[in-house]
């Protein structure tokens, strides 16, 4: 196959695209992102085997020119960061939801089999339940969330109108070591204020819940589910492990031992943010798993930092 692979210069692209050019089952890789917070360096060791095109998913004519010739498509790029996209609402509507309409559109029009959308557990907003599946009616409780929740119905309308294959992927909470590593997330952001000797501080009494999944297993998934389609054959997946919720006090404390000496604040805060404890057995249908653990990523990362 040959591919297409928005945003390939981010955090998960920066992990996802290196897979693809080393998988025999793809012959070519077309990356576009426009290097507005990714970089190139995120793509060292493998960007001679790219086909690299800077554009922006806003603009129609970037993401056409990128997308003939290709196969599939997985969509990456957005505006990331949920709570600063409160700030940002009309930017984030602009490049999540329009900038996914444009790919969807280039995709039909020119007739690519197969996209694979980027979508987030984040739109399940303050859930109350513990089980939440690919059922549960989303309660998007951010701009951020609320753009990944209509893609997905762009995505549904596409599909249906065009002869394409097309699935959401509702990632976990990311994080771990990869080129394009992102610091406002929590584990991320935690180990990191551990090793500098800072308090990891919780907002709320840190119960509210979050699925986690390694950097490189969620490249995985999207590498899975962009060439293996009759295995990822339902319109929308949770991707994570049952055993990877976590509340945030427990993160905390899963530093905390990892790191000796770290302190954890508590900062009273009446809006501590979404809570989702989210429920993958849909998952366990393709015949994907993951690989890493939270306690082994945090590790992993740790050293990284350290040596």
């Amino acid at each position: 196959m040959d591919l297409l692979v928005t945003g390939g210069c981010g955090y998960i692209g920066s992990a996802l695209v290196p897979l693809l050019c080393e998988d025999d089952r793809v012959d070519r890789v077309v990356v576009l992102d426009d290097l507005s917070t990714g970089s190139p360096r995120n793509l060292l060791g493998c960007v001679e085997a790219i086909d690299f095109r800077q554009g922006d998913v806003r603009e129609y004519g970037d993401v056409e020119s990128s997308v003939r010739g290709v196969d599939g498509i997985v969509h990456l790029a957005a505006i990331t960061g949920a709570d600063s996209t409160h700030d940002r609402r009309e930017e984030t509507y602009a490049t999540n939801l329009e900038g996914t309409r444009n790919v969807l559109t280039a995709a039909g029009k020119i007739g690519v089999g197969r996209v694979v959308v980027a979508s987030s557990c984040n739109i399940y907003g303050r859930a109350t339940s513990t089980d939440i599946d690919e059922t549960v009616d989303p309660d998007p409780i951010n701009p951020y969330a609320e753009t990944k929740h209509e893609s997905e119905q762009l995505l549904r309308e596409y599909t249906a109108e065009y002869d394409m294959d097309g699935t959401a992927i509702r990632l976990s909470t990311v994080y771990g070591d990869a080129p394009g590593i992102r610091f406002n997330l929590v584990v991320n952001q935690f180990v990191f204020r551990a090793l500098t000797g800072r308090p990891l501080t919780v907002y709320g009494d840190g119960s509210n819940w979050r699925p986690f999944i390694h950097v490189r297993d969620a490249a995985r998934a999207y590498r899975d589910a962009v060439l293996r389609p009759g295995e990822w054959s339902k319109p929308v997946y949770n991707v994570g492990t049952n055993d990877g919720n976590y509340r945030i006090a427990d993160v905390a404390t899963l530093i905390s031992e990892e790191i000796d000496t770290v302190d954890v604040t508590y900062l009273e805060d009446e809006h501590p943010g979404p809570s989702y404890h989210v429920n993958f057995d849909r998952l366990d249908e393709t015949g994907f798993e993951p690989e890493y653990t939270l306690r082994e990523g945090v590790r992993e990362l740790a050293g990284r930092f350290t040596g």
